[in-house]
C-alpha cells in the first residue's frame, strides 16, 4: 500500500497493520512517548512502519529557526540587536548570494530548556487490517467521486491512485474538473461517458495547464499524443455521447482554433452538423440570446430561456443579473420563485453571497481554478459603473427564499442525530479545491475554540528551498492592516517572531507565538483577526519544494522544545504550484481558531504586497452556515443522548447504539456525500 493511502489513514487516527508483531510494546511506547499516541484496537498489531507515518506526518526532526532559543532568546534581545541581527544576515545571503548553511542569531543568549512537562490531549488511533483499510478507502473515493464540486490535491491524488492501483471502476463521477483530470492522467476513455461536448473545452483547459504550463487555450501547440486524445474523445462523444452544440457556441472562437489545430475530421453526421454550426458565424448561443431579452427588459422570458436550456443552476447562477433588472415587484416575485433546486451546495454557496459583509463596498470577485484562487478587487471606476446592485430588502427576501430551500432539500435524511457541541461550528466543505490535505486539516470557515491558559505556535517548515517565510496579518474592523514579519522591523510581546530563516535548502523553519491575552492589552480597540500566511521569497512554487504547516497549542510558560510533535494539532503539506497560500486565521474577539488552508495563484515573495480584506468572508462562513446548522436541518429528531440517535456528529467517542454512524470534524469525505 502507497504511503499516499497511510498518510491519508493517519489522517483519520487510523493506522494499517498486518499481524501481531513481537516489536509491539516497544512501537506502542514510542507511539506514545513520541506523539501522544494511544493505540485503542488490535495493539498487537503496532509494527514499526507506524513510527515512520506518524514522524512524516506530525514531525520530529524539525530545522531549528533563525533564533534558537525561541522564545525565550528573543525576549531578552533589544529591538537594536534584532536590527543588526537582520542586517547581517541578509547581508551574507541576499547581500554576498552566501546560501551555503542555514543563519542563526549572533547576539541571542543560550537558552536551558526546562523538559516538556505540558498538558496535552492523547491522540486515540484504531489499528486495522489491510482489507479493511481497502474497504474504508473505497468508500472515501465513492464519496468524493459524488461531490460536484473540485477536489483538492490529497484528495484527487487518493482517487486516482486508488482507481490505478486497485483497478476500481468508476461508475459515476459528478465533478467535470475530476473526470477531465482521470482522463488526462490515466488516459482511460472510459471516462468520455461523464462529459458532454462542452466539457472538451475544459479538458483543453486542463491539458493546457498540466502538460504546458499555460492557461491560454487561444495559443495551442499540442503534441501528437494529445492530438490524437482529443480527437478520440471527440469521436466518442458524436457516436454516443451527449452533443449539447447550442452550449458549445458560448466558445466558438476557442473551438474554431481547437478544431483547426488538431486537423479534426468528422467521423459521422453528427461531428459534420456540428462543424457546420461552428463555421456558422450567424448561430447565436443561449446567453447572446438571454442577454438580447434583458436587453429589450424582458426579465422572465430571459429566465425562462435560462431555466430551459441550461437549468436552474444557470438561473441560480445569475440570480444577481436577474434582480437587478426587475422594476416591478411582481418581476422580483417570479424571478425569486424559480429558486427551487435540490442543489444544496449552490443553495449554500448563495445564501454565503447574500450574507455577504457589506455589499456596498467594492466587490471582490474570487474564482478557483487548476486548485488555486484568483483575485480581482473591484476598482472604483468599476464600481461606479456597477449596475447589478441588489437592495437590501431584497437580499433579505433572497436569504430567507434560501433558507426554506434548504429546509426542505434537506428535512428528514438521516433520522434521529446528536451534534456534539463543539461539533457546531464546524464549517461545511463547499470549495475545497484550492485547500491542502493533512492532519487536522478542516472545512474552510472551520472554528475551533482555543482552549484557555494556552498559547498558539503556527509554525512552516522547509526543503530543497532557501527562504519561506510565514507572516502575521493583524485585520482591523475598519478593514485596515498591519504586517508582523521579518521584513517589517516589528516587535510585539503579543505576537513574537522567530526570525527569518534563509539558506534553508537543506532544512529550514520558521515560527510566530501568539498570545491572546498580551494581545488584546496590546490592541484594546479595533483588532480583530490575526491571519497567518506562508510564501516563498525566493520564488520557487510550493509544489516543487517541500513545505509543512501548521499549528501548536502551547503551554504560556515554555517547556520543551520549539517543535513538540505532542502538541501539533494541525499539520499539512503545502503542495499549490504557486508562491503563496492562506493558512489560518485567530478570531481575537471570541478566541477561536479560523481554518482557511487556500492557495493563491500569483508569484508574490513578500506577503504584504497582498491586501487581506476579501478573507472576512472566509473567515465568518461559520457565522451564516455550519455543520451544527445543516445536522440540524438533516434530522427528523435532534436528540440530547447520542446512545439514541442514528447519526452521531462527534470526535468524541460517543456511546452508540448498534447501527449508528459516527461522523467526525474531520470526515470531509462523508459530509461530500451528505451535500450531494
Amino acid at each position: 500500500m502507497r504511503d499516499l493511502f497511510h498518510d491519508f489513514l493517519f489522517s483519520k487516527r487510523l493506522l494499517v497493520g498486518a499481524a501481531e508483531d513481537e516489536l509491539a510494546p516497544a512501537v506502542l511506547a514510542s507511539l506514545a512517548k513520541l506523539f501522544n499516541i494511544r493505540i485503542v484496537s488490535n495493539p498487537g498489531w503496532a509494527n514499526l512502519d507506524m513510527v515512520e507515518v506518524a514522524k512524516r506526518n506530525l514531525g520530529v526532526d524539525v530545522p531549528k529557526p533563525f533564533y534558537q532559543g525561541f522564545p525565550a532568546s528573543v525576549r531578552y534581545l533589544s529591538i537594536e540587536e534584532i536590527v543588526v541581527d537582520r542586517l547581517l544576515h541578509y547581508m551574507r545571503t541576499y547581500g554576498l548570494c552566501d546560501f551555503s548553511h542555514p543563519g542563526h542569531s549572533l547576539f541571542e543568549e543560550r537558552v536551558l530548556r526546562q523538559c516538556f512537562n505540558e498538558d496535552v490531549d492523547v491522540r486515540e488511533f484504531s489499528i486495522i487490517g489491510e482489507d479493511e483499510a481497502l474497504v474504508h478507502l473505497e468508500g472515501v473515493v465513492g464519496s468524493l467521486l459524488s461531490g460536484t464540486r473540485p477536489l483538492n490535491k490529497v484528495h484527487y491524488d487518493v482517487v486516482r491512485a486508488f482507481v490505478e492501483d486497485y483497478d476500481y471502476e468508476v461508475t459515476a463521477c459528478s465533478c467535470k474538473d475530476t473526470v477531465v483530470r482521470l482522463l488526462i492522467d490515466t488516459r482511460d476513455l472510459r471516462f468520455v461517458r461523464f462529459l458532454k461536448l462542452s466539457d472538451v473545452m475544459r479538458l483543453v483547459e486542463q491539458l493546457q495547464f498540466q502538460s504546458y504550463e499555460s492557461a491560454n487555450v487561444k495559443k495551442l501547440n499540442l503534441r501528437n499524443r494529445d492530438r490524437k486524445l482529443l480527437t478520440d474523445v471527440l469521436d466518442r462523444i458524436f457516436e454516443d455521447g451527449v452533443c449539447d452544440m447550442r452550449t458549445c457556441l458560448e466558445k466558438k472562437q476557442q473551438w474554431k482554433g481547437l478544431l483547426h489545430h488538431i486537423h479534426y475530421k468528422p467521423a459521422n453526421e453528427r461531428a459534420r452538423r456540428f462543424l457546420d454550426i461552428i463555421r456558422n458565424n450567424e448561430a447565436r448561443s443561449v446567453y447572446s440570446e438571454f442577454e438580447r431579452l434583458l436587453a429589450e427588459e424582458e426579465v422572465r422570458e430571459a429566465l425562462d430561456l435560462l431555466r430551459e436550456e441550461k437549468g436552474v443552476g444557470a438561473v441560480l447562477r445569475n440570480l444577481d443579473y436577474l434582480l437587478s433588472r426587475c422594476k416591478f415587484p411582481a418581476t422580483v416575485d417570479y424571478v425569486l420563485d424559480a429558486i427551487q433546486t435540490d442543489n444544496k451546495i449552490l443553495l449554500m454557496q448563495l445564501l454565503l453571497h447574500y450574507s455577504r459583509r457589506d455589499p456596498k463596498a467594492c466587490r471582490v470577485f474570487k474564482f478557483q481554478k487548476f486548485g488555486m484562487m484568483r483575485i480581482h478587487t473591484e476598482t472604483p471606476d468599476e464600481s461606479c459603473k456597477r449596475t447589478t446592485v441588489i437592495q437590501e430588502r431584497i437580499a433579505r427576501r433572497v436569504r430567507l427564499r434560501l433558507r426554506q430551500e434548504l429546509e426542505r432539500v434537506c428535512k428528514g435524511t438521516l433520522g434521529k442525530v446528536y451534534i456534539d457541541k463543539d461539533m457546531r461550528r464546524i464549517a461545511l466543505p463547499l470549495q475545497e479545491g484550492t485547500s491542502m490535505g493533512g492532519v487536522g486539516a478542516l472545512p474552510r470557515g472551520s472554528r475551533l475554540r482555543m482552549p484557555e491558559g494556552k498559547k498558539i505556535r503556527a509554525f512552516t517548515y522547509w526543503e530543497r528551498v532557501d527562504d519561506i517565510d510565514l507572516s502575521a496579518f493583524v485585520l482591523h474592523e475598519d478593514g485596515s492592516q498591519d504586517e508582523f514579519s521579518w521584513r517589517t522591523w516589528s516587535h510585539s510581546d503579543s505576537i513574537l517572531y522567530s526570525g527569518d530563516q534563509t539558506s534553508g535548502y537543506k532544512g529550514g523553519s520558521e515560527y510566530f507565538d501568539i498570545d491572546i491575552d498580551l494581545f488584546e492589552r496590546e490592541f484594546p480597540e479595533s483588532a480583530r483577526y490575526v491571519v497567518l500566511c506562508d510564501n516563498v521569497y525566493t520564488r520557487v512554487p510550493f509544489d516543487k519544494c517541500l513545505c509543512k504547516a501548521g499549528y501548536m497549542t502551547r503551554d504560556r510558560d515554555d517547556s520543551g522544545e520549539v517543535f513538540e510533535p505532542k502538541t501539533v494539532k494541525s499539520s499539512f503539506t503545502v503542495t499549490c504550484p504557486s508562491t503563496f497560500a492562506y493558512l489560518f486565521g485567530i478570531d481575537m474577539k471570541t478566541r477561536e481558531f479560523v481554518w482557511l488552508n487556500m492557495a493563491r495563484d500569483g508569484r508574490e515573495r513578500v506577503a504584504g504586497e497582498t491586501r487581506l480584506d476579501f478573507l472576512w468572508d472566509y473567515l465568518e462562513i461559520a457565522e451564516v452556515i455550519n455543520l451544527g446548522d445543516f445536522a440540524w436541518d438533516l434530522a427528523t429528531e435532534v436528540v440530547e443522548d447520542p446512545s439514541e440517535a442514528d447519526v452521531v456528529f462527534s470526535d468524541k467517542h460517543e456511546p452508540l447504539r448498534e447501527g449508528a454512524e459516527l461522523i467526525h470534524s474531520y470526515d470531509m469525505e462523508r459530509l461530500i456525500q451528505l451535500l450531494n
